[in-house]
């Protein structure tokens, strides 16, 4: 049974800094996509960024620079450093690992996906 469980989300005023972390049980991390997704209320889930087996990296094109996805395969751990955080940052952000193997999807039937964690920034 895939787990994944997400920690780290909190609150933070504009500017500051959080680090999202999310590890995985009963799941092949190492040969598969990893990724962050986020939903804020009254909008559709989106693409925060995803990593490949290859350490690859995918951004929504307005967060690159300020977040930073990584992996490390050995503790089954994904994690999301997030800088220069902004309140319209503030959502749910979720886990998400790869059904398929090696290769990134985001269509929601394509990932398993965490419980999520809140993250809220205020101004």
């Amino acid at each position: 049974q895939v787990q994944l469980v997400e920690s780290g989300g909190g609150s933070v005023q504009a500017g500051g800094s959080l680090r999202l972390s999310c590890l995985a049980s009963g799941y092949n991390f190492s040969s598969n996509c990893m990724g962050w997704f986020r939903q804020a209320p009254g909008k559709e889930r989106e693409r925060v960024a995803q990593i490949h087996t290859t350490g690859n990296t995918i951004y929504a094109n307005n967060l690159k620079g300020r977040f930073t996805v990584s992996r490390d395969n050995a503790k089954n751990t994904l994690n999301l450093q997030m800088n220069s955080l902004k309140p319209e940052d503030t959502a749910i952000y979720y886990c998400a690992a790869g059904r398929v193997p090696l290769n990134c999807h985001v269509a929601y039937d394509n990932n398993y996906w965490g419980q999520g964690t809140q993250v809220t920034v205020s101004s």
